[in-house]
């Protein structure tokens, strides 16, 4: 009970958006990293911050990673035993992943140029009485 508590307090909040667009995105920003190279996991999410510089940061990607796994966009590439004796697995786009990419930037683009075109007829309601 109290995990619902703690979630409809950020409801109506500007993290609640905040963390809805990081969850809606978080499988196309993976995949545009792999785009340019096979990285392990903590490597993903150090780039994506990195490339957001510091404006988006995630804790864990396992649960994209493994849906992408097992949608076939992505595939392991290689396993590598760091200096520290840990096993690092990289992950590679696959063609299918490319594809996929593709279709979400396109998807993501139409809908931000929808989102941007509400806005821009801002005020143009008023008078309207047409409904």
């Amino acid at each position: 009970m109290a995990q619902k508590k703690e979630s409809s307090k950020k409801s109506g909040t500007v993290a609640s958006i905040n963390d809805s667009l990081k969850k809606a995105t978080t499988e196309m920003l993976v995949l545009f990293v792999l785009h340019q190279k096979s990285m392990y996991t903590y490597e993903m999410m150090s780039t994506i911050e990195q490339l957001s510089e510091g404006r988006l940061s995630f804790n864990t990607l396992y649960q994209a990673i493994y849906r992408l796994r097992d949608h076939g966009y992505i595939e392991e590439s290689e396993k590598i035993l760091s200096q520290d004796n840990r096993v690092r697995i990289y992950f590679a786009i696959t063609p299918a992943g490319e594809a996929y990419l593709q279709d979400l930037r396109q998807e993501y683009q139409n809908f931000i140029d929808t989102i941007a075109l509400i806005f821009s007829k801002d005020g143009s309601l008023q008078g309207d009485e047409t409904t």
